[in-house]
C-alpha cells in the first residue's frame, strides 16, 4: 500500500514481552551514516517538551563489532540481536551490500519479531534484509530507485514499486532512498501517535511533515546490470539504439521472438519496469539530453526521440518533469555559466546494458552496487506509470 493509502491493520497480534513503544535499529558494518542515522535521530531523543510522545530506542549490533560506517568511522552498538525481542518495532536502516546476503542471525531474528506481531520496517537498501527474511513475499514495497530493478529481479515475489517514497502494507514497511527514510518515520509517528505529533517533529526536524509525488523525479531508467547475460539484452540494445525511430512494444517482442504478453512478464522480471513505461522514460531521456545539448527545435527533437508529434513529446515531458521541453530547456540554460559556449548538436549517449556488443553507444559505468548511494536527490529522469499507448 503506497504512502496515501491508510495504513491497514498489523497482520499479527504483538506478543506480550514486546511494547509498542520500543524501537529496536539494527545497523550493520558498512552501512552509510546518514540513514543510519534517521530512526536514532526520530526515536532516540526525547522531544516531549514539543509535543511528541517518547519512544525507547534500542541500538542493535545486527554482527559482530565494531560497526564501520560512512569516512571510516567505527560505531559500537549497546545492544545485540537479542534485544530485538522487546521491540514492537524493527527498523533496517540500510544494507552494505545488495549483492551479498545479510547475517543468517539477523534474517532469523527478524523472522521472529514479524511472527510475535513486531512491526518491521526497512529504509532503503534495507528492503534487501527484509527480502532476504521472506517478508516482502506477495507484498508492495519499495527502495531507492537506483537499486528497484535489482531487488524485483533478485525477490521476484516481490511487488517492487520504485516510484513510491515509502510504502506501508501494514506490518510490513518500506521506504524509497535517503531522506525518504525521513518520510517513513515521521508516518509511522504519524500512524501511532496523529498529525499534531508528526507536525511537531517535522518543525524539529526542520522538514515538510508529508512530502506529495514520490520517486518519479529522482529517477534515471538504467537497467540492473545482471541483464547484460540475459537472451534481452540484444533486444534492449537494438531500443536504445533506434530511440530516433517509431517503434512500440510489439516491435520489441517480436524481436525477441516472444509473444507481447511473455515479453512484458519477462522484461518487468528484469527490470521492476513495464516495457512501455521504460520505453517512453528512455525517449523522454534521450529528449531531455538534446534539449541540453543541442540547439534543434523541440519539433525536431521530437522526430529525433521517436516521438510521433511534438504533441506526444510535450505531454510525456511535462508528465514526468513537471515542465515543457521550452521551458525545461531556457531553466538549464539559466543555470550554465555566461562564459559556457552552447555545445553542438551531439550523438546521445544511450544507456545500455553491460556486456554490450562493440560499437554500441555507451553511457559512464553506473555505481558500484555493492556500495549503496546515499543521494536519493542525485539528479535523475523519472518514470512514467504504465501507458497503454505507444510513445
Amino acid at each position: 500500500m503506497s504512502q496515501d493509502s491508510a495504513a491497514p491493520e498489523a497482520a499479527r497480534r504483538l506478543s506480550g514481552r514486546r511494547r509498542r513503544e520500543v524501537v529496536a535499529v539494527l545497523l550493520f558494518s558498512g552501512g552509510p551514516i546518514f540513514e543510519s542515522s534517521i530512526p536514532l535521530s526520530v526515536f532516540g531523543i526525547d522531544r516531549q517538551d514539543a509535543g511528541v510522545p517518547r519512544y525507547r530506542l534500542l541500538v542493535c549490533a545486527g554482527e559482530e563489532g565494531p560497526l564501520r560506517t560512512t569516512g571510516g568511522l567505527e560505531l559500537t552498538a549497546p545492544y545485540g540481536l537479542d534485544a530485538i525481542s522487546r521491540a514492537g518495532t524493527v527498523v533496517v536502516p540500510a544494507w552494505r551490500s545488495i549483492t551479498s546476503p545479510p547475517p543468517p542471525e539477523a534474517v532469523d531474528a527478524l523472522r521472529r519479531a514479524h511472527e510475535e506481531g513486531a512491526r518491521i520496517v526497512g529504509l532503503c537498501t534495507g528492503a534487501f534484509v527484509l527480502a532476504a527474511a521472506g517478508l516482502l513475499d506477495g507484498r508492495p514495497a519499495t527502495t531507492h530507485w537506483m537499486y528497484a530493478p535489482t531487488l524485483a529481479k533478485r525477490y521476484p515475489s516481490v511487488h517492487v514499486d520504485p516510484r513510491e517514497l515509502f510504502v506501508d502494507d501494514g506490518d510490513v514497511l518500506t521506504s524509497a532512498g535517503t531522506a525518504a527514510g525521513i518520510d517513513l518515520c515521521l508516518h509511522i509517528v504519524r500512524t501511532d501517535h496523529g498529525a499534531e505529533a508528526a507536525g511537531a517533529l517535522a518543525r524539529r526536524l526542520v522538514v515538510p511533515p508529508r512530502r506529495s509525488g514520490g520517486q518519479e523525479r529522482y529517477l534515471d531508467r538504467s537497467l540492473p546490470e545482471e541483464i547484460g547475460s540475459d537472451p534481452l539484452a540484444e533486444v534492449v540494445a537494438w531500443a536504445l539504439e533506434h530511440l530516433h525511430e517509431q517503434f512500440d512494444v510489439e516491435t520489441l517482442a517480436a524481436r525477441a521472438y516472444m509473444s507481447r504478453r511473455t515479453f512484458d512478464r519477462r522484461f518487468r522480471s528484469l527490470t521492476g519496469s513495464a516495457p512501455l513505461q521504460w520505453l517512453i522514460t528512455q525517449r523522454v531521456l534521450q529528449a531531455q539530453r538534446l534539449l541540453e545539448t543541442s540547439d534543434y527545435s523541440v519539433d525536431e527533437v521530437a522526430g529525433r526521440c521517436g516521438f510521433r508529434s511534438p504533441v506526444a513529446l510535450r505531454g510525456h515531458f511535462r508528465r514526468q518533469l513537471g515542465s515543457s521541453p521550452a521551458a525545461y530547456r531556457a531553466a538549464y540554460r539559466a543555470r550554465r555559466p555566461q562564459t559556457e559556449a552552447p555545445s553542438p548538436p551531439a550523438a546521445v549517449e544511450a544507456v545500455v546494458p553491460p556486456q554490450a556488443s562493440p560499437g554500441q553507444a555507451r553511457r559512464p559505468a553506473p555505481p558500484d552496487p555493492g556500495k549503496p548511494s546515499s543521494d536519493a536527490y542525485a539528479p535523475g529522469r523519472p518514470a512514467l506509470p504504465g501507458q497503454r499507448s505507444a510513445p
